[in-house]
């Protein structure tokens, strides 16, 4: 090759690393993240451009347009219902008002009181749960998951699934092809003849790839039957969840089944994203049934965020909720990469006096994040926030709980890609009775989890700089 032509490429590949950083910088990522990228594709020239191209960008504007049709016909769908409510009996002051009314102005909607809300701990209690309102939906079943296994709990959720279609009840099954990658088209095909519609999320199509086609997950969990009854958390569809099907190795987590008003918000979500799926999307009324006048229950709403939406509300509500606790924050998550702004909040807080305690697995099933966890573990101990490892098996609870007052539990991990990057949706409960029996099944877990300390000896060169590269590339995962 001449040199002419090794000069011209190498000024071309400049040029293209100028535009990448011009895009970069215009897209107002976090400096931490726009430099990793750019150390990326400037010292990793070739593997550093693949990797980018498919998990770097993060212009999403083809599905805020959909989103922006599904919003507006689902908005004249529902102008039957009542309006929100006046808030009679909740705090007029304090962090609950002060987190719903930030939540409000981010567009998550007004509160909103269920009639009934059931916290299941379990794989099994929650799969249980499942089953009997499948069983009794006399309209419609709408389901989103991030990850369904083929298995024996996949199978069985399947063929109920079957039945109801078969039945005549509209079963609506989304799935994102990343996290499902083991669902094949056979074994979805009986749902198919027997009258249910299955859809894929943003799928992964080799002959014209997007990039973002790669990137931007649905990590949501949701089931709506009948419009009146919703789960939301952090269960799959998975033998790992059952402890019938995994014995003692099933893994730890928490899911919700919700009863009522706050159903609907729940609804509305689904059908944003089934409409983005199939361009095309149910928005009649009986899909959004009214609800009886009731006394208040449990004060909820519900937070959604995704990278279609630079508000991160998510994040923000998680930001606001600790830097407002005034006694205690109990934090339990499977992968712990908080970005700086919630880094800071969670040691402000312990210093402030706060008691602030931090759930983790001892190992995730990713490597890399645990190693990048344990590159703030030290830091945060110096604060004084306690922090205690969990399992095996593997802890995958994500859950805050504020001062036993306000709590937090979803699809949502303490991490970048579920706060940047994925869809996530987390219920927020503003009930003192909730959050007490979150903090005691949070205290349950303590007991089987160890505290974690500082090593008494300084650790090898080799695992320090394992945790250091892993937590420069916390921004990328």
């Amino acid at each position: 090759m001449t040199e002419p032509l090794i000069a011209l490429l190498s000024l071309a590949w400049l040029l293209w690393i100028a535009l990448v950083a011009v895009g970069l910088i215009l897209e107002r990522r976090s400096p931490t993240a726009t430099l990793a990228w750019l150390l990326a594709l400037l010292f990793m020239p070739y593997f550093g451009f693949l990797v980018y191209l498919l998990f770097g960008p993060r212009r999403l504007h083809r599905r805020r347009r959909r989103y922006g049709r599904a919003r507006a016909r689902l908005i004249q769908s529902t102008h039957h219902l009542r309006p929100g409510y006046t808030p009679s009996g909740f705090p007029t002051a304090g962090l609950e008002r002060q987190l719903a009314r930030l939540l409000e102005r981010l567009g998550q909607g007004a509160l909103s009181p269920a009639t009934a809300v059931t916290v299941l701990e379990s794989g099994d209690a929650c799969f249980q749960a499942l089953e009997t309102a499948i069983v009794a939906a006399q309209h419609h079943v709408h389901l989103e998951y991030y990850l369904w296994q083929p298995d024996r709990v996949g199978t069985r959720l399947r063929d109920l699934l079957i039945e109801k279609a078969r039945a005549g009840i509209a079963v609506r099954l989304l799935l994102d092809p990343m996290g499902s990658n083991r669902i094949s088209r056979r074994f979805l095909q009986p749902l198919r003849d027997a009258g249910g519609m299955t859809a894929w999320f943003n799928p992964l199509r080799l002959r014209r790839l997007r990039p973002n086609h790669v990137n931007f997950r649905t990590h949501r969990k949701i089931v709506v039957c009948d419009g009146r009854i919703g789960f939301i958390g952090g269960i799959n569809v998975s033998d790992a969840h059952s402890t019938r099907c995994s014995g003692v190795t099933a893994w730890r987590d928490t899911h919700l089944r919700i009863e009522g008003e706050p159903v609907h918000r729940l609804h509305f979500i689904f059908l944003e994203d089934w409409y983005f799926a199939t361009d095309h999307a149910p928005f009649q009324p009986e899909f959004f049934p009214q609800f009886p006048p009731h006394s208040a229950g449990p004060w909820l709403q519900i937070v959604e965020s995704g990278p279609d939406n630079d508000r991160y509300a998510i994040a923000q509500c998680f930001f606001a909720a600790i830097s407002g606790a005034q006694r205690q924050v109990l934090l339990s998550t499977p992968y712990f990469v908080p970005n700086e702004a919630l880094n800071m909040a969670l040691r402000s807080a312990a210093l402030r006096g706060v008691e602030v305690k931090l759930l983790t697995p001892k190992r995730s099933d990713s490597r890399l994040v645990t190693a990048a966890a344990h590159s703030y573990y030290d830091e945060l101990i110096s604060a004084g926030v306690l922090i205690h490892q969990y399992g095996p098996p593997m802890l995958h609870t994500k859950l805050l709980v504020i001062d036993e007052r306000i709590a937090a539990i979803g699809s949502a991990n303490f991490d970048h890609r579920s706060l940047a990057l994925n869809f996530e949706v987390v219920a927020v409960l503003y009930d003192a009775g909730l959050a007490i029996r979150l903090a005691r099944s949070f205290s349950a877990d303590l007991r089987q989890a160890q505290r974690y300390v500082k090593p008494g000896r300084r650790a090898s060169l080799g695992q320090r700089l394992a945790e250091a590269t892993a937590r420069l590339l916390s921004p990328l995962l």
